[in-house]
């Protein structure tokens, strides 16, 4: 999914690219504007294509390992929403009420759902957000990234998850047509007779309805055929499938036949790769940090923690470097992984990853651990007359003289 956001981005520079060309022969393109970084906003870099989205993953990984956010970070979020209930990628100004011009979108709009429902007290701007998803159905029961456009695996699979954790089930909710998110779901599975890439699932159907496998679009399909959100939980061990396994296409064997078709394309190297950004002078294939971490979380979803263990522990010791360059939905993304493996978030490969992604944004307004820290210094501490309280008495009587005792602070930023 989050290829989805880079894509988006990509398309937009084209077109300000093409427009500079045009008029490259008569001035000289000005340096881009330092981008301003709305208060309560994670992360450093310019929101413009991926603010709600980060935002929501920033705050719905918090919520998963106990941290309470900042409550400006979450009023920015819900002031994202338009009146409709749909959610844009980002507005600069909140305050100026939505218009037709504005593009909302089923990822962005699924991830607040998502991250609001999770942190409770939301039910309205959750309500509303729900009804827009509903409301932005295609008639084959899925959705597409903006509403008109034809469905994919991709928007189909996060809004699925959207729709679980507010309480819908998926599979009742239809089109006019009386077709479903999942009847949509599984036509993106690739046969598995298929030359290549049998079980995996495809973003799209090509110009001539080929299914071409995408292992992005595959642990997204992953989740949403086993009805899951962003911040999965980890399945039941079972039997690994050794491969594709023919029969109906129900939402459960498309999810089955995706992870093994995952567990085949990351048995060599425990990674997913990307292919090379045109005009790259390194033409090799790179690393997809973003899209292991989602196949992790899809193959624990769908197996059990020890299924994703290999590309896990690629991650841990690969993906430090990559998070802290790419902020808070990075961040949030290994959270997941670690989430849905039993994995402590705190020492992921040695990387605090809950003391780095809240460092991204807003000091959070409480965590759990904090709480069960103070709780235990209390215990030490003898409920305020302890060890050190006896020192401090005993240090005043032999120097004879008054002092300043203050008790310790924490300042400890999880």
């Amino acid at each position: 999914m989050t290829l989805r956001r880079s894509a988006a981005a990509v398309l937009a520079a084209s077109a300000v690219l093409c427009a500079s060309a045009a008029t490259a022969t008569t001035a000289v393109a000005a340096p881009s504007p330092t981008p301003v970084i709305p208060s309560g906003l994670y992360g450093e870099k310019d929101p413009t294509y991926d603010g709600v989205w980060r935002q929501s993953l920033a705050l719905l990984a918090q919520d998963t390992v106990g941290v309470e956010p900042a409550a400006k970070a979450v009023n920015w979020l819900v002031g994202q929403q338009c009146d409709s209930g749909g959610f844009p990628s980002f507005r600069a100004d909140a305050a100026e009420p939505c218009t037709s011009k504005t593009m909302t979108d089923s990822n962005a709009t699924a991830a607040a759902v998502q991250a609001l429902s999770a942190l409770g007290g939301q039910d309205a701007a959750v309500k509303k957000g729900v009804s827009w998803l509903k409301s932005s159905q295609n008639q084959d029961g899925g959705w597409s990234y903006n509403p008109g456009g034809a469905s994919d695996a991709n928007s189909t699979s996060i809004v699925i998850g959207a729709l679980a954790a507010t309480g819908e089930k998926p599979g009742e909710v239809t089109s006019q047509q009386g077709r479903s998110a999942y009847d949509a779901l599984v036509t993106f599975a690739v046969p598995c007779d298929a030359k290549t890439g049998g079980g995996a699932f495809a973003y799209q159907p090509d110009k001539d309805k080929k299914l071409a496998p995408n292992a992005d679009a595959t642990a997204a399909g992953v989740l949403g055929g086993l009805g899951q959100g962003l911040g999965a939980e980890a399945g039941k061990p079972g039997d690994k499938p050794a491969k594709c396994a023919k029969g109906k296409p129900t939402p459960e064997r498309a999810a089955a036949n995706g992870a093994a078709y995952l567990d085949g394309v990351l048995a060599g190297t425990g990674h997913l790769d990307t292919p090379p950004m045109p005009g790259a002078e390194d033409t090799k294939p790179q690393p997809d940090f973003g899209n292991t971490a989602d196949a992790v979380v899809a193959l624990a979803a769908q197996g059990g923690a020890e299924r994703a263990a290999k590309p896990l522990e690629w991650l841990k010791k690969n993906a430090a470097p990559w998070a802290k360059e790419n902020g808070p939905a990075a961040y949030a993304q290994l959270v997941f992984a670690a989430h849905a493996t039993g994995t402590d978030p705190a020492d992921f490969g040695g990387t605090d990853l809950v003391k780095a992604l809240n460092a991204t944004g807003p000091a959070p307004e409480a965590t759990d651990r904090a709480a069960d820290e103070k709780k235990d210094d209390e215990k030490e501490d003898g409920g305020g007359f302890g060890t050190w309280w006896i020192v401090a008495v005993f240090f005043v009587a032999s120097v004879g003289a008054g002092i300043l005792f203050s008790g310790r602070k924490k300042n400890q930023q999880l």
